[in-house]
């Protein structure tokens, strides 16, 4: 049988290892803003009755007047992490 399972599945083999390659560790990490609740070091407050690993999400403007939304993923030792921010016109056209 397991001579059989490479020459059964030949791509098998190159679609597992072309897919140990990926992972969430290769996106570049967001730095945080003017604005940003993160910026210049996490909250003094941390979120003790929010369960680990739920978002939150928060808004503000920037210097120049777009609207950034920023979400947030709080870890296990309750600090917060950003993950994902969008820039952009307050009015879209």
């Amino acid at each position: 049988m397991k001579v059989l399972l490479p020459a059964l599945f030949p791509g098998a083999l190159f679609a597992v290892a072309l897919l140990a390659g990926c992972s969430s560790a290769d996106s570049p990490a967001l730095d945080p803003i003017p604005g940003s609740i993160t910026y210049g070091g996490q909250p003094r407050t941390k979120l003790t009755k929010s369960p680990v690993g739920s978002a939150v999400h928060h808004q503000f403007y920037d210097g120049t007047g777009q609207r950034v939304e920023e979400t947030y993923i709080l870890q296990p030792d309750r600090s917060l992490k950003l993950v994902r921010r969008v820039v952009g016109p307050d009015f879209p056209d």
